[in-house]
């Protein structure tokens, strides 16, 4: 299997004093095509700030992330708005759903952002409302909506442009257990069935357990790896 992502080498550093604060000290990894991936580690680990990285929206202070074989580095602001709209889907875990916007709405944001025309927006929205268990509510507002629906529309939201690989930041971290797991499955059925890679970002070794391979994080370095399925 051919790496979506790559990184090599891969160091970040905030400013802080005298001393830069190091939060990655050169990360190598990489996420292959259909692969179902936790990244696991403690709070303050470099975890959030390697999806950052992972996912275009961060640039690193040395080392290389590459993106289907594009060095990411050597892409303009426009250049890499387009490739994150694209090419990666994000998951959060506080849904960042806008809500005076009904779940349809929402869905069909990225698409407008992509310049799709209006009536392949609402076909594909519905789509993925369907896929995802919420075609009967899509004319509701988050507000409206209980907070797994909530993620379940932003779940649609990072499908709808059909990226290569979703990232997902504590995707179970604002969900109770049961709709956290009610979540997962539904993540694991879209990897399996649909063959959307996922990289998952979790502090929780619940979550890490259903995915098919775990690293894990610490101090900024990668201190172990292994396969889980």
């Amino acid at each position: 299997m051919s790496a979506i992502i790559e990184t090599k080498d891969l160091v970040k550093e905030y400013p802080q004093g005298e001393t830069p604060l190091r939060v990655l000290k050169g990360v190598n990894m990489k996420v292959k095509e259909g692969e179902f991936l936790a990244i696991m580690g403690p709070s303050g680990s470099g975890k959030s700030t390697l999806l950052n990285m992972m996912g275009a929206l961060d640039k690193p202070t040395s080392g290389k992330v590459y993106i289907k074989g594009t060095d990411i580095s050597t892409l303009n602001d426009n250049q890499l708005a387009d490739l994150r709209n694209r090419e990666i889907g994000f998951i959060f875990q506080f849904f960042n759903l806008i809500t005076r916007m009904a779940a349809q709405e929402n869905v069909e944001l990225p698409m407008a952002i992509a310049g799709v025309p209006r009536r392949e927006r609402k076909e594909r929205a519905s789509k993925y409302l369907d896929l995802v268990g919420l075609e009967a509510r899509k004319h509701h507002r988050p507000t409206e909506l209980s907070g797994g629906e909530q993620q379940r529309v932003a779940i649609a939201r990072a499908l709808v442009n059909e990226p290569s690989v979703l990232l997902c930041d504590e995707v179970t971290g604002n969900l109770d257990s049961k709709t956290g797991d009610d979540i997962m499955q539904l993540l694991k059925t879209l990897n399996k069935e649909q063959g959307k890679t996922f990289v998952l970002i979790t502090h929780d070794p619940a979550v890490a357990q259903n995915t098919d391979r775990l690293i894990q994080i610490r101090d900024g370095v990668i201190i172990g790896e292994k396969k889980l399925w």
